[in-house]
């Protein structure tokens, strides 16, 4: 799924994080497409990042640019959008595990969010995750559980609100028992909470799968 698309815009957000009562963004105005689908069987060692790209007219925004077997994998189908690195507005951590965020370089004229700040250039501006908007269908939420920094990036489509949730599911099938989750509870506090807002969840390893009944909680 994509928009027709607009000229990037590389200058500073001018809005500050505009937080409501329920995590979905307002709008329903942006496009995804999974550009490359990840792969893991466990803790390793063969693992690839499943990599997003999302838009909202001049916001073009990269999720977890992370470990693929070839960077073509990331800029192949970008260039089928029309896109080249440079076009790329916004780059989304979900979390700093090297696996999903291997390739961030790629993007150098990006800004980068992460769960506590915004980096450009050479500028590092703090602010909470939690609530931000990227644009009026692009949220950002904290969700922790995989790791303790995890983030969500919610978007908000015309066919409804896709969550790109890093790690808090590895793939479709989850795994229920995160290995390497610091706190199980924790994790599945997060989980619900995606489950509760989103109707597709695209996570780190693997293909997006519906948010219902079949999600491991």
């Amino acid at each position: 799924m994509t928009n027709d698309i607009a000229a990037p815009d590389h200058t500073a957000p001018t809005t500050a994080p505009t937080p409501t009562d329920g995590p979905a963004p307002l709008r329903r105005r942006a496009a995804y497409t999974v550009l490359t689908t990840g792969y893991t069987l466990s803790t390793g060692p063969g693992v690839a990042a499943t990599v997003s790209y999302v838009s909202e007219g001049d916001r073009h925004v990269i999720i977890d640019p992370g470990m693929v077997a070839s960077r073509d994998r990331i800029l192949g189908p970008l260039a089928g959008l029309g896109l080249g690195p440079d076009d790329i507005t916004d780059v989304v951590l979900s979390h700093h595990h090297p696996d999903n965020t291997m390739n961030v370089g790629l993007f150098g004229r990006a800004r980068v969010h992460d769960h506590k700040a915004i980096y450009e250039a050479d500028q590092w501006t703090d602010r909470d995750a939690e609530g931000y908007e990227l644009s009026p269908s692009l949220r950002l939420i904290r969700t922790p559980g995989h790791s303790a920094e995890d983030i969500t990036l919610l978007a908000g489509t015309e066919e409804g609100v896709v969550a790109f949730v890093g790690d808090l599911w590895w793939r479709p099938d989850g795994p229920a028992e995160d290995p390497v989750a610091p706190d199980r509870e924790v994790l599945r506090a997060s989980r619900l909470r995606v489950l509760a807002a989103a109707d597709v969840i695209v996570p780190g390893h693997g293909a997006p799968f519906p948010a219902d009944d079949t999600a491991p909680r």
